[in-house]
């Protein structure tokens, strides 16, 4: 069981999911952000152990043998990601509440598991349309990747129902706030 609260905040690629964990950490000082484990290559701004805890595949099996991951997923093919359970526990035990920013099948799980013990928030743009265009303006996808992501961003749509509240990110300016009023509600009553 979680001995402080919890926050998910999960959306399709693009979203703008994490410039939103980003602020709320910057604004909330008893929020500390749980670094997710992933497989995949670090880009290069980057930082181990900052942005993600970058494992090898076979470390990252180890650590699902073990039970070492509190929720985990393939995402891509040979690319996982996880929440290292060590994280949740360093958090609270530090005296703060924990903010997760995973994807949405990884945060429709701690939810499950959870339940009541997190809000869990869906991050959504308003349009297919504009999600692509926030992708491209990364400039970190291929045609390729592009293509695969929006083909997910449209599967993880259909989990939206399995989270407590959505927030629409079609103005970012208007979204943190609205990000900052309900995680002041959920942790301030």
């Amino acid at each position: 069981m979680l001995k402080g609260k919890a926050l998910v905040f999960s959306a399709p690629s693009g979203s703008g999911k994490t410039t939103i964990v980003r602020h709320l950490l910057s604004v909330r000082p008893d929020l500390k952000f749980s670094v997710s484990a992933t497989t995949r290559p670090p880009r290069e701004y980057e930082m181990d152990g900052e942005d993600y805890h970058f494992l090898s595949r076979k470390d990252f099996e180890d650590k699902i043998s073990r039970k070492e991951l509190l929720e985990w997923e393939e995402v891509y093919d040979g690319i996982y990601y996880g929440t290292l359970r060590s994280e949740v526990t360093r958090i609270h035990d530090q005296g703060y509440h924990v903010v997760f920013d995973v994807d949405v099948v990884g945060g429709a799980n701690i939810k499950k598991t959870f339940g009541d013990g997190v809000l869990a928030v869906f991050i959504k743009v308003g349009s297919i349309e504009s999600l692509i265009a926030r992708l491209k303006g990364r400039g970190t996808e291929t045609e390729e990747s592009l293509k695969m992501r929006v083909e997910k961003a449209q599967q993880e749509l259909q989990y939206e129902k399995l989270f407590d509240v959505t927030l629409i990110n079609e103005d970012l300016d208007h979204a943190l706030k609205q990000a900052e009023t309900i995680v002041s509600n959920y942790l301030d009553n």
